[in-house]
């Protein structure tokens, strides 16, 4: 791992599910301090992407195809979520049981959805945690159970989980899924906290007032290719978005977020 490695490059993958191939001949670089969002609609190949990305999904191994991680090949997966923090749908699913938010964000160490009895946790570990807590303002979370709490609450918990590391970025699936108006905006303007920190923000959604006014740059993806790539201004236009999501769309723009009108 080199200080100038990006901290995505993916270079002609492809990556199938069973027979059906999901990502074509998908390039794609991010910069480890860049914010970034992926758009497009549903079954496009998105969560196949993040499931690639965090070595859930393997591309198929042909010439020319490669995946790198802040510069390395071949990563132990554990290894890897220390320095990329993912928030995701999945995760939420699984820790809807009985674990208090405390061992929650602790599981971040694990790679688990709570603490359990193989699991050493000491002193430096529960400090972070506390910490990580602290700076999502959900310390009074700590002895609540996740099924007790609302799902703005227990995502601001998984961002927690992700944050124990001190991560060099974190990846949003779908941040917002689930989660009403007002925990919708609390937790873009986390993400914006979060990039303004200088944290690097990887965003994945279907969802345009996801797009915090951090994000610099949005990858269009559609059918498992990406079809658009460049500044925010540039891609976030009727016309693309219209092709993209097979539906006429006309923009709205207000305080840096962007709206269907």
């Amino acid at each position: 791992m080199t200080s100038s490695a990006a901290l995505l490059d993916l270079q002609n993958i492809r990556v199938m599910r069973g027979k059906k191939t999901v990502l074509d001949d998908l390039t794609l670089r991010i910069k480890c301090n860049e914010h970034v969002a992926i758009l497009g609609p549903n079954g496009c190949g998105k969560s196949t992407l993040i499931k690639t990305i965090t070595r859930e999904c393997y591309p198929v191994v042909r010439a020319g195809s490669s995946i790198r991680i802040l510069g390395q090949g071949m990563w132990n997966v554990f290894d890897l979520r220390a320095h990329l923090g993912i928030v995701s749908n999945d995760l939420m699913s699984m820790c809807t049981g009985e674990a208090v938010g405390m061992e929650v964000v602790l599981s971040g160490f694990f790679s688990s959805n709570s603490v359990y009895s193989n699991h050493s946790v000491d002193r430096k570990k529960r400090r972070l945690a506390q910490e990580a807590m602290e700076r999502l303002g959900v310390s009074h979370l700590a002895d609540r159970p996740v099924c007790e709490m609302s799902s703005g609450e227990a995502k601001r918990i998984l961002i927690a989980r992700a944050l124990v590391h001190c991560p060099l970025a974190l990846l949003f699936d779908e941040p917002c899924n689930s989660l009403d108006i007002a925990a919708q905006r609390g937790l873009r303007q986390t993400m914006r906290s979060l990039a303004s920190e200088g944290i690097g923000i990887i965003l994945v959604t279907h969802e345009l007032p996801d797009i915090i006014p951090e994000i610099e740059r949005v990858i269009l993806i559609s059918r498992g290719r990406i079809v658009a790539d460049g500044a925010k201004e540039d891609v976030l236009e009727n016309a693309p978005l219209s092709q993209l999501f097979g539906t006429p769309v006309e923009l709205a723009r207000r305080d840096g977020f962007y709206h269907v009108g």
